[in-house]
């Protein structure tokens, strides 16, 4: 099978580092003889299928059937079902999701698209940003409003908005300027696994249609649509008007609906990472992606010349294709430009090719969206510009956004450069909280915090501490660095206890998942946005009753029933002692986030006890004066990551009484620490035992755009984060 990238996980966006200790070498008069039962396989891809039916065949056999339910409200209910079995795993714990934390802000709440999932929450040409902070009262009374106007369709919060600020004595600027913490690597959106890269540049471009601020899906390049009576075949008319420009904002092409066929074809010829979303879906794209279908013309997706129509059909009527189209997968790219740049297709394509000059910077792709990128400098800044030949030019907000870059090292920079300016908001860790307590507000009696502080809402973005459970790497692959500090007896001993699923669930229960959080976000805020699941528990709700059968036993699900109730009905008729779901949460609509539903110390030390029973009769002691060795690769220039995993090694040694001791191994540079985990392409690089640097966040408006990423042979892209495929 081709061994394609697949989509990126979400980096963190508030970056922090840390401090490390690391454990003796040697351990003299400990041998370990653990005869690997997976030893006998020489070909990797064995023997990662091997652990995978082990570790995850639960899930994949109860993922399987979910997949193929037709009934879309039964098919939810079977997906919460597979993912209590994906928990039960416990190849990772939830950490905690994006927001949640307090924060100051000068651009006004909801006024950049609502999504959960896709990349149109990182378009802001219609943000509004004021020239001073919005206060923490104005900031509610705009809340309230848009709740009450959501769904109104005479009058639009984002004109009422506008005049809000405006009467409260705001002065609204066309410039908004933020933090960023990793350079893009990638200027080709449809060539990228990156959310770094696919962040930027979807300021870039339009897509077909685009979400709202009340989180309607609007026309963007298709100025409207049908669907086939089978529910099959999606046709899209691309709207006249609109043209692409070179960096220079010199015109190159009209955008067409061949566009999109060509952006379609580049995406799967250039495997970045984002078929995997395609294959299934659209007719013939998993057979051109394997070779078996050479000829493109027969894939899904076609574009009529004289009406200017493209038509995207499916191998099987998908209720929530729309939600598609908020990602790359399905950007446009002008086939003139790209070939003017030596760009090529199918069996010629070839981005090593001298001639290939496509995407090799910001000033080598053509643009059809609200800006173009007129400076670049990395380390340093990344300047979007207006686009005067945008088709929708006079309705956007901004003239200009700035990326400015943060290394980390300074924790109170973001804040410093918030209250000069420089920065239009700032979230406040654990530092600049306490600054913002004691400054005042010039002019007033009141703090910063009093006057502007507010806690900024949490999204569908799940980050996770990663197990690795066949671990091959002990330093980093491309350049040798994090030598891990164990002996090879410590090695094969976590190996060993890494693939036992008591051993996993004792390091997940030892974890005090609120104190490692509160190093980042405070005391106050440490539970808000503490996530105890991969798919959130509200991201789906069923739309009419269903049956499925838990365990054997036939359960009656009413229409309203959130995806979190059902998980949580299956973990506790398997009897694992997890909490991802509170039915009281939220004024009784519940909720898998304010709280830590796996840190319990008597529960760590039940597993802990299981797992030992279960590795001493595979030839494995394990004890305080012979403990386990978790090595985790962490950066050493932030005082905020110092402390998250000095924290995250005080809980689990704490809870499990010396018997596992936790290595916290030193990255002097950033790119160390990606190489370990983030920016590896395959298992067997994975330079860690826990790595708690990445997370994932949706694609798509269904829970299966989180739980594809577990699939197995390459085809879900989180198998690589412990350790296999």
């Amino acid at each position: 099978m081709t061994k394609t990238r697949l989509l990126a996980l979400v980096l963190v966006l508030v970056m922090v580092f840390s401090f490390l200790v690391s454990c003796k070498k040697e351990e003299p008069g400990e041998t370990v003889n653990y005869d690997d039962p997976y030893a006998k396989y020489t070909d990797y891809d064995e023997k990662s299928q091997a652990i995978y039916d082990d570790i995850l065949g639960d899930f994949y056999a109860a993922y399987e059937v979910a997949k193929a339910e037709k009934n879309v409200s039964k098919r939810y209910a079977l997906m919460a079902i597979a993912e209590a079995k994906l928990m039960e795993a416990a190849v990772m714990l939830p950490i905690y999701s994006n927001g949640g934390n307090y924060a100051i802000s000068r651009v006004a709440p909801y006024t950049v698209p609502f999504a959960l999932w896709g990349n149109d929450s990182y378009r802001y040409h219609n943000a509004l940003v004021a020239t001073n902070p919005i206060t923490a009262a104005d900031r509610d009374e705009m809340k309230a409003k848009w709740a009450e106007l959501k769904g109104n369709a005479e009058v639009s919060y984002a004109d009422w908005a506008e005049e809000f600020l405006t009467e409260k004595g705001y002065t609204l600027k066309d410039e908004y300027k933020l933090i960023y913490t990793s350079d893009p690597s990638n200027w080709d959106v449809l060539a990228t696994s990156k959310a770094v890269d696919s962040e930027a540049l979807v300021n870039t471009y339009d897509g077909l249609v685009e979400y709202d601020e009340e989180g309607n899906l609007m026309p963007a390049l298709a100025e409207s649509w049908t669907v086939s009576d089978d529910g099959k075949t999606y046709t899209f008319k691309i709207r006249e008007g609109a043209v692409w420009v070179d960096a220079q904002g010199n015109k190159v092409a009209d955008v067409k609906a061949d566009d999109f066929v060509a952006g379609f074809q580049h995406m799967l010829d250039a495997a970045g990472g984002l078929e995997y979303l395609v294959q299934g879906l659209i007719v013939n794209a998993s057979e051109y992606i394997a070779g078996t279908v050479t000829d493109f013309s027969k894939v899904g997706v076609k574009a009529n010349a004289e009406t200017n129509e493209v038509s995207y059909t499916l191998c099987q009527e998908t209720s929530f294709f729309l939600t598609y189209l908020g990602y790359g997968v399905f950007a446009p790219m002008s086939r003139e430009y790209y070939v003017s740049k030596g760009g090529k297709f199918g069996a010629d394509y070839d981005a090593s090719a001298e001639t290939y000059t496509y995407a090799k910077g910001p000033d080598s792709i053509a643009y059809c969206g609200p800006y173009t990128i007129t400076s670049n400098t990395a380390k340093q800044s990344i300047v979007f510009s207006e686009n005067e030949t945008y088709w929708n030019k006079d309705n956007i907000k901004l003239s200009k956004i700035t990326w400015l870059y943060d290394d980390g090292e300074d924790v109170l920079r973001a804040y410093k450069d918030m209250k000069t300016g420089a920065l239009d908001g700032a979230g406040l860790n654990a530092s600049a909280l306490v600054e913002a307590r004691k400054d005042k507000v010039q002019g007033t009696d009141k703090t910063y915090f009093e006057l502007y502080g507010y806690v900024s809402s949490t999204d569908a973005t799940s980050f996770m501490a990663f197990y690795n459970v066949n671990r091959a790497a002990y330093e980093n692959y491309n350049d040798g660095a994090l030598d891990s500090p164990k002996n090879d007896a410590q090695k094969t001993k976590a190996l060993a206890a890494l693939r036992n699923v008591n051993f996993r669930r004792a390091l997940s229960f030892a974890t005090d998942r609120a104190t490692y959080n509160a190093q980042g976000v405070g005391e106050d805020l440490k539970l808000n946005s503490l996530r105890n699941c991969y798919t959130p528990g509200n991201f789906v709700s069923l739309t009419e009753e269903v049956k499925v059968k838990i365990n054997g036993t036939e359960k009656t699900y009413k229409a309203g029933t959130m995806y979190g109730q059902i998980m949580q009905d299956q973990i506790n008729a398997d009897g694992v002692k997890i909490k991802v779901w509170d039915p009281t949460a939220e004024g009784g609509v519940g909720s898998s986030d304010g709280f830590d539903g796996w840190y319990n110390v008597e529960n760590a030390k039940e597993a802990l006890n299981k797992a030992i029973e279960e590795l001493a009769a595979i030839g494995i002691e394990v004890s305080a004066e012979k403990p386990v060795y978790i090595d985790v690769p962490t950066l050493t220039i932030s005082a905020t990551w110092k402390n998250k995993e000095n924290a995250y090694k005080q809980s689990v040694e704490s809870a499990l009484e010396g018997k596992v001791i936790i290595n916290l191994v030193e990255c002097a540079t950033a790119d160390e620490w990606y190489y370990a985990g983030y920016d590896t392409y395959y298992g067997y690089e994975a330079n860690y035992d826990m790595y708690d640097l990445s997370g994932w966040g949706p694609d798509y408006g269904d829970p299966q755009t989180y739980l594809d990423t577990f699939l197995p042979a390459y085809a879900g892209y989180m198998t690589k984060c412990i350790g296999i495929f």
